[in-house]
């Protein structure tokens, strides 16, 4: 997608004020003597070197890289202040500084979510709810979500365990009962099912984030540490128009997870996080980076092929088919997504050599390794009958070849109208994208405006 002015002008200020910092040194220590330039060049190239070693290795090479590092430009300091030239040091940080700051700036554009247009909810007199209580780790006795929600007239069902249970088919039998509006207070995987009856009978359909993972509601921009906030919805709500996923003939509102993918999203210390602590929004994603490049590099599971679009990702050792694409910075699929109505599924797929390769993809760093594209299609095909998956994270077995479509704004879902709202995750530095940003031509907000598709008011 064409960059907008408003990431075009800080991307091209950061490579701007980039090339001067660097600039700054060489010259100043080139009108002073040719071998203080010498000693700048062999710094830059040290340094940069201590950095990628210093996100690809491990153990004690990594100590020695970082090390190196940081040795490096205190090396070429020293060597400048010796000479008199702590001006064009001094010089060169404050632009250093303006570039880093500038960069953000254009990536955190880049990746702004970009919320669905609100509509007015329609009034709701009869709201059918299923509650997991063992979601989240018994978030909806925790929160006293039943009795909040009777409080509001909702009528609730809830579930001791899932197990077997057809949830679909009980959000079916309420809705032809006169429910006119079906929810579900639990994880993406029990979201899913229940979501599709409401898209299929076109009716709203109601969030309550008391799962573990929470993605779908993430992005939706609700409050998941206080799911008793997504009730307001009941009495002051907006609606918006959401796309679905389907993989096979089953739905999905998040990602359906392949390969190293699956291990990350579904490991028992990814959904018992909260449990040693993680109280911020990331610490859940946080955590899984930390252990999927041991994932990936040990994975040993069935050569995958995949096609989305034009674009062909063969034997990755993970694969990510998404419910519109996660943001540029996190590859892993564990944070949110920059909107839920783009039209598109995100496909992310990582073909890693060893732990170390697996570590540099994961900091962000562009490779050859990474396979990153957006369709409306995705096919998965592999030399097997049966393929394991996480749809939604719930552990799943898929029919070979595997068909993934969007479902363009097929969800009618209910949010309240004071909500935190979606919040990206902090981007990389990623130079190669400022890169791109700064040299693509942009587009104005109104040609921007008038590319968007008209959007109807109900799906």
């Amino acid at each position: 997608m064409e960059p907008t002015m408003r990431e075009q002008q800080p991307a091209r200020v950061a490579l701007g004020a980039a090339a001067a910092a660097v600039l700054v040194l060489l010259v100043g220590a080139a009108l002073r003597s040719p071998a203080l330039a010498a000693v700048g060049l062999v710094g830059l190239a040290l340094t940069a070197a201590g950095v990628w070693w210093g996100l690809t290795r491990r153990g004690a090479r990594r100590l020695l890289a970082r090390a190196l590092a940081v040795s490096a430009p205190v090396w070429v300091l020293w060597e400048y202040s010796s000479a008199r030239l702590g001006w064009a040091v001094a010089v060169s940080a404050l632009l250093w500084l303006v570039a880093a700051g500038t960069a953000r700036t254009a990536l955190l554009r880049h990746d702004a979510p970009v919320p669905p247009r609100e509509h007015p909810a329609p009034e709701i007199h009869h709201p059918f709810l299923i509650m997991n209580l063992r979601s989240g780790g018994g978030k909806v006795r925790r929160f006293s979500l039943r009795e909040r929600a009777e409080a509001l007239g909702a009528e609730v069902l809830q579930l001791e365990w899932r197990g077997e249970t057809d949830v679909a088919e009980l959000a079916r039998k309420a809705a032809s009962e006169g429910a006119d509006l079906l929810g579900v207070a639990g994880g993406d995987g029990m979201q899913a099912p229940v979501a599709d009856v409401a898209a299929a009978l076109h009716l709203p359909f109601l969030v309550i984030p008391a799962g573990t993972r929470n993605h779908f509601a993430r992005s939706l921009g609700l409050d998941c540490d206080d799911p008793v906030r997504a009730l307001d919805a009941l009495y002051d709500g907006v609606e918006v128009h959401v796309d679905m996923g389907r993989v096979g003939d089953r739905p999905f509102v998040s990602d359906v997870a392949f390969g190293a993918y699956g291990g990350a999203a579904s490991g028992s210390w990814y959904r018992n996080g909260h449990a040693r602590g993680f109280r911020r929004r990331d610490g859940h994603v946080r955590t899984a980076l930390e252990a999927l490049p041991g994932l990936l590099a040990g994975h040993e599971g069935v050569p995958l092929t995949a096609r989305a679009g034009a674009v062909t990702c063969c034997a990755p050792q993970a694969l990510l088919v998404s419910n519109n694409p996660y943001g540029t910075g996190d590859i892993a699929g564990l944070g949110t997504r920059p909107r839920l109505d783009g039209g598109a599924l995100g496909c992310v797929g990582v073909e890693v050599t060893g732990a170390a390769h697996a570590a540099g993809l994961l900091r962000g760093w562009r490779s050859t390794g990474l396979t990153r594209t957006a369709a409306m299609d995705v096919r998965i095909d592999a030399d097997v009958r049966w393929l394991r998956a996480d749809v939604d994270g719930e552990a799943s077995r898929l029919r070979v070849p595997v068909h993934c479509e969007v479902r363009p704004r097929a969800l009618r879902v209910i949010v309240p109208r004071r909500r935190p709202g979606p919040r990206g995750a902090r981007p990389p530095l990623d130079w190669r994208l400022l890169g791109r940003l700064a040299l693509t031509p942009a587009r104005s907000p109104d040609e921007l405006a008038a590319l968007k598709p008209t959007r109807s008011g109900a799906p």
